[in-house]
C-alpha cells in the first residue's frame, strides 16, 4: 500500500489550467483499482493519494504522468506501508506473512 502526498509547488498558480487533466488522471487511477481514497491535505497544501495494488515502480510511474507533477505544481512523496492491522473491511490490504 501506499499513500503519497502531493505538496504544491512553484508552479502551483497554474493548477486551474491542468485541473481537468489532473482530474482526468485520478479517474483513470480509480479506474484502473490503483487508488483507494484521494483526497485535499488541509488548510490548503495540496493532496493526498492512498494507493494499492500495483509494484512500487508501477506507482511511481503512475505518478510521475500526474500533469500537475509534470507543470511543477506539485511535488510528489510516496511512503509505502505494509499493514500489520485493520479493520475487517481493509484486511485486503494486508500482505500474507
Amino acid at each position: 500500500m501506499f499513500i503519497t502526498f502531493l505538496k504544491f509547488a512553484e508552479n502551483r498558480a497554474a493548477a486551474p489550467t491542468f485541473m481537468v487533466a489532473h482530474n482526468e488522471w485520478i479517474a483513470q487511477g480509480f479506474a484502473d483499482g490503483a487508488f483507494l481514497c484521494v483526497g485535499s491535505i488541509r488548510p490548503a497544501a495540496g493532496g493526498a493519494i492512498l494507493a494499492h495494488g500495483e509494484s512500487r515502480a508501477d506507482h511511481d510511474a503512475r505518478i510521475a504522468a500526474d500533469p500537475f507533477v509534470i507543470e511543477g505544481i506539485v511535488t510528489a512523496e510516496t511512503y509505502e506501508i505494509d499493514p500489520k492491522r485493520t479493520v475487517a473491511a481493509l484486511d485486503f490490504l494486508k500482505i500474507p506473512a
